[in-house]
């Protein structure tokens, strides 16, 4: 019976106990040095609290050593390596085909899609070189990971929900070009997300200040029938830079997913023991969220672009109709909750805040300083929530 798993984020110990909760399967995370995200480190003791609750529930934790190492990083890069098997990492993300030829214990490698996992020759390589998985890089087709799938018997591992870089993982040199930020050292600035402009070969500007570079997010939730059809068998939630919350939420949308597919065929398994309840509904919408799109999974598609804003605009809830001093009206058929952040584009269309002292059914009133009326909203501009209160609580 093959075992499908759901592999979500943890930016530290405390999200990872919590995608357990939720019905992770298993976690990656980072230690302290040579991850791809900096910014998400944790200690050896960390990685090992994490790892012993995990296993309680026959739940796995990935450690992500997935930065190109330098000569001299060689030596360090082991010692921690050694480490993470003492502390109970079930297996290592792995970029650097240097490790091969390391002396360390059998812990299982992947290959991180930072390896760029994309022709079969690759994945072959890969395959003969002792990796136990492949992550495959984001822009295969469905067609494109069964023909993988068919040539060899390597575990997959696809990414189903998250934030999509513009370039090639492991290929992308713009970070460093522009700001000396590699993320292939973990240290990528971003800046596909930044404001850009768009000239012509004649100077003549085309598009002016727009997030040119910034795509939306993969949302896969809907096709893990066809990803298990095509090989695919770990399941990939994006985020080790995301908070609790989207953690939460987003790792129980795939675990009823997931649940749903196990209940109607014998042929598949859960990756982890027990089973996993649910007081709330997940909804992608309600926690961060940039606009989604399935991305390449079908072939090359149209509007996989946000460029308005790479920042999160969340769920729409309708648009403005009437403008007092102190308060704005709303047509919309949800509940809007005290505390709730709302969001908006203004003529400019740049995207402006506002978060909700008081909502008495369809009157709004934010908490500003200045008058609405002299504020940059106007009638008939669609409000969207970013931050549900209700729902994070």
């Amino acid at each position: 019976m093959q075992k499908l798993e759901l592999l979500s984020p943890a930016k530290n110990c405390e999200i990872g106990i919590a995608a357990i909760n939720h019905g992770a399967d298993a976690v990656y995370t980072g230690a302290d040095s040579f991850g791809a995200r900096s910014l998400a480190s944790n200690s050896v003791k960390e990685i090992e609290r994490l790892a012993r609750y995990a296993h309680l529930f026959n739940a796995r934790v990935y450690v992500a050593l997935n930065t190109i190492l330098f000569d001299h990083e060689l030596e360090k890069a082991e010692s921690l390596i050694k480490q993470l098997w003492n502390a109970g990492a079930d297996a290592l993300i792995i970029q650097d085909m240097g490790i091969l030829e390391m002396d360390i214990p059998k812990i299982p490698l992947f290959a991180s899609t930072q390896a760029d996992n994309r022709d079969i020759e690759k994945i072959k390589f890969l395959e003969k070189s002792g990796f136990e998985r492949v992550i495959l890089a984001r822009e295969l087709s469905i067609p494109q990971i069964q023909e993988i799938s068919d040539k060899t018997s390597v575990d997959l591992e696809a990414f189903v929900h998250g934030s999509l870089c513009v370039s090639y993982s492991g290929k992308c040199y713009l970070s460093a070009a522009l700001g000396n930020r590699s993320a292939n050292r973990g240290k990528c600035g971003q800046p596909c997300r930044l404001e850009w402009n768009l000239v012509s070969g004649k100077n003549n500007i085309l598009s002016s200040k727009k997030h040119l570079l910034s795509l939306k997010d993969m949302n896969r939730s809907l096709y893990l029938r066809g990803l298990i059809d095509a090989g695919v068998t770990s399941f990939k939630i994006e985020g080790r830079l995301k908070d609790i919350s989207y953690v939460k939420n987003i790792t129980a949308l795939y675990r009823k997913e997931l649940d749903a597919i196990l209940n109607e065929s014998d042929k598949f398994s859960k990756a982890s023991s027990g089973k996993t309840a649910f007081f709330f509904t997940p909804d992608s919408k309600k926690t961060f969220n940039r606009g989604e799109t399935d991305y390449f999974l079908f072939g090359q598609r149209k509007k996989i672009e946000s460029h308005d804003s790479p920042k999160s605009k969340g769920e729409s809830l309708g648009v403005v109709d009437f403008i007092d001093e102190n308060y704005f009206s709303l047509k919309t058929e949800k509940k809007i909750n005290n505390g709730d952040g709302l969001c908006y584009f203004d003529s400019s269309e740049k995207l402006q805040g506002l978060l909700v002292n008081r909502a008495e059914k369809n009157k709004i009133y934010p908490s500003i300083k200045k008058r609405l009326k002299s504020s940059p909203l106007f009638a008939g501009a669609e409000i969207f929530r970013n931050f549900n209160h209700d729902f994070s609580k």
